[in-house]
């Protein structure tokens, strides 16, 4: 397992690499709204409501900083895909994927350090190695991605054929990540579900409406908004199992990644499948109002 996570890891971040393109990266500035408002959600709108939902469910120690690992992730790589089949603007979640990936770098020790300070109050098993965390979350994140990238850029032709073959290997482990996890934690995952599994239902639901209300309220068309939802409801968990059991070296602090990569997908299809009655909802709810959405805000 020492061996096999951050390799695994490491090959589904080279992954998503080798799927980007500068073009990517250009709609970063074709579209800073968008970028800006999602960056904002996930980097401080989601360990914000990990926070309070934490502090409303009385949920304190080990499980309450897993929480904040998990909410601290990146997007994850299935929130590409699962946002085209959502009808959302596949471009943007890319983009936000991509930077938060690398952003995580500087992010997740920040937060994962704060919610260790308050939640474990300085606890010897739990301290933050800064060091450790920063170069173990480079190598395992940042560089597959750069790597993949150049990859990408070197080998063009090459790089296209792969990227599906690549997608699925790395959805494949993916699950065999969870799965392994949850073999070796289900003691811990089982004993927290009851309190673990409502605090993460609703962290969940409440990420992907973030995502839809702040895209709304900043006047994102509906696509962007959908891409947001994604972005925010689906998270890299498999980092967070790494952070937990491999950098903080507590296996039990993988829990709520465990529980959270099962309950996530769950979500994410149900927006897929009810996004047509999403539509005639908001298609009547217009014709009843005397304001009128411009077409681009369209679902």
């Amino acid at each position: 397992m020492d061996i096999l996570l951050p390799l695994s890891l490491a090959f589904i971040m080279f992954s998503l690499g080798i799927s980007l393109q500068p073009a990517d990266f250009r709609r970063v500035f074709a579209s800073p709204r968008a970028i800006g408002i999602g960056l904002g959600i996930q980097i401080l709108g989601l360990p914000l409501l990990a926070f309070m939902l934490l502090n409303l469910f009385g949920i304190g120690g080990e499980m309450a900083v897993g929480v904040i690992i998990l909410a601290s992730t990146p997007g994850g790589v299935s929130a590409g895909l699962l946002t085209l089949l959502a009808g959302g603007e596949t471009a943007l979640s890319v983009s936000l994927t991509a930077i938060t990936s690398l952003g995580v770098l500087f992010t997740l020790p920040l937060t994962v350090g704060l919610a260790l300070a308050h939640f474990a109050g300085g606890e010897a098993n739990l301290q933050m190695p800064a060091m450790r965390t920063g170069v173990g979350v480079f190598l395992i994140t940042v560089l597959p991605v750069c790597l993949g990238m150049f990859f990408r850029q070197r080998l063009q032709e090459l790089a296209g054929r792969l990227e599906k073959p690549l997608a699925k290997v790395s959805t494949v482990l993916f699950i065999l990540i969870v799965l392994s996890t949850f073999v070796a934690q289900r003691k811990v995952v089982l004993g927290h579900l009851p309190s673990l599994g409502p605090l993460l239902v609703v962290l969940n639901l409440l990420s992907m409406s973030l995502g839809v209300i702040a895209g709304s309220l900043g006047g994102l068309r509906r696509r962007q908004q959908l891409a947001l939802a994604m972005e925010c409801g689906l998270h890299n968990a498999a980092l967070g199992i790494f952070v937990a059991n491999l950098l903080l070296q507590v296996p039990a602090l993988a829990a709520p990644s465990v529980v959270y990569a099962f309950l996530m997908n769950f979500s994410a299809f149900g927006l897929i499948l009810l996004r047509p009655q999403l539509a005639k909802i908001l298609t009547e709810t217009r014709k009843r109002s005397t304001t009128h959405l411009p077409a681009e805000r369209q679902w």
